[in-house]
């Protein structure tokens, strides 16, 4: 039997580099396990994070030492540097893009792969860009009907403005959602670049560093609530996973606490009602279709218990996929095992 040549792509130029590169290397390993082994032929190519598309030896060596390599100027004899036409994709049958963030995420990748006709796990360009910024997705989602927490758009040139339109800005913010808030650039990913504020001091600071980051800043309503979380995997017909939470000490789940060993506990599946979780599934298939998704996602969600309430959070179209990560531990305890979901994702690519 012809194995399915995968091309394996990770790395990227986002702040989530090297949980990319953690992600790749668990699906490269299931790749070569039990049934997979027989059916499937991977090709890794890494992106530099100065942005530099890398195929031979040294993506193999980035997945085999787990985090990123001190890697020579083009050139030299143990590497194969990709030119813009990026010949070598041409003998691959299937591309894996296990990229996180920005340049990766965002719908980039997936319109390159698109106009090289070339099959890719997960969602394509509309999803992906919809599902990595932040305001759209939830014009999105208030469409679909989701119930979600109250928020407001912004524009960096709001910000840094004259010193007449800020003030206003802020007035509108403390009136209209009040404290504590949560101010986001609409898009990054993992949290960075996030603030929880209290005060109107904290309130201007924090829209001054989300703009640095970002041109369209999201300022999100604080909510006492749990985090849960579900996985959604298919296309047309996407299934829901059991349900999730989330756990942690830290004053939000920002990036340190995400990504920091024993900072944040998963429990799974959630101790909540048999109601709450239904709602929960059928609210994160409805998601995954309001934005078009395709592959897999995983959905966040707030539960108030005082009020009994499920806000939808965000979506994310290609969460951590580590053995630890939440999104195939949810499939596993669903009965589908690391190896086996890591199949069908390529199964619904092509």
């Amino acid at each position: 039997m012809t194995k399915i040549r995968v091309g394996l792509l990770f790395g990227g130029r986002s702040g989530e580099h090297e949980v990319s590169i953690s992600s790749a290397r668990a699906i490269a390993r299931a790749l070569a396990s039990d049934e997979n082994a027989t059916k499937y032929e991977v090709q890794p190519f890494y992106i530099q994070k100065d942005g530099r598309w890398l195929s031979g030896t040294i993506p193999q060596e980035v997945l085999a030492a787990g985090k990123p390599l001190e890697i020579e100027p083009p050139g030299t004899e143990n590497e194969s540097v990709l030119s813009r036409q990026f010949p070598s994709f041409n003998e691959i049958d299937v591309c894996f893009p296990v990229l996180h963030g920005p340049n990766g995420e965002d719908g980039t990748v997936q319109g390159l792969l698109k106009l090289m006709q070339i099959p890719f796990v997960g969602s394509g360009v509309l999803a992906s860009a919809m599902g990595m910024d932040k305001i759209a997705m939830k014009i999105a989602f208030g469409h679909a009907g989701l119930p979600q927490v109250k928020y407001i758009a912004v524009n960096r040139s709001e910000i840094w403005s004259n010193p007449c339109v800020f003030p206003k800005l802020c007035d509108n913010i403390e009136e209209t959602l009040g404290y504590p808030c949560f101010v986001k650039p609409a898009n990054l990913g993992s949290s960075v670049g996030i603030s929880k504020v209290r005060s109107r001091p904290e309130l201007e600071a924090a829209l001054d560093s989300a703009a640095s980051y970002d041109r369209r800043i999201i300022v999100e309503a604080g909510v006492v609530a749990r985090e849960l979380e579900c996985a959604v995997l298919g296309n047309e017909n996407p299934q829901a996973s059991t349900v999730g939470e989330i756990s942690f000490n830290s004053d939000f789940y920002d990036y340190e606490t995400k990504y920091t060993q024993g900072q944040a506990d998963l429990s799974i599946p959630a101790k909540v009602s048999s109601a709450i979780i239904s709602q929960i599934q059928e609210m994160a298939v409805q998601a995954f279709l309001a934005i078009d998704g395709a592959g897999l996602g995983r959905v966040d969600f707030f539960y108030v218990e005082s009020t009994g309430e499920v806000l939808i959070n965000e979506i994310n179209t290609f969460p951590g996929f580590t053995a630890t990560s939440m999104y195939p531990q949810l499939w596993e305890a669903s009965g589908i095992s690391f190896s086996e979901l890591v199949d069908r994702l390529i199964q619904l690519a092509l």
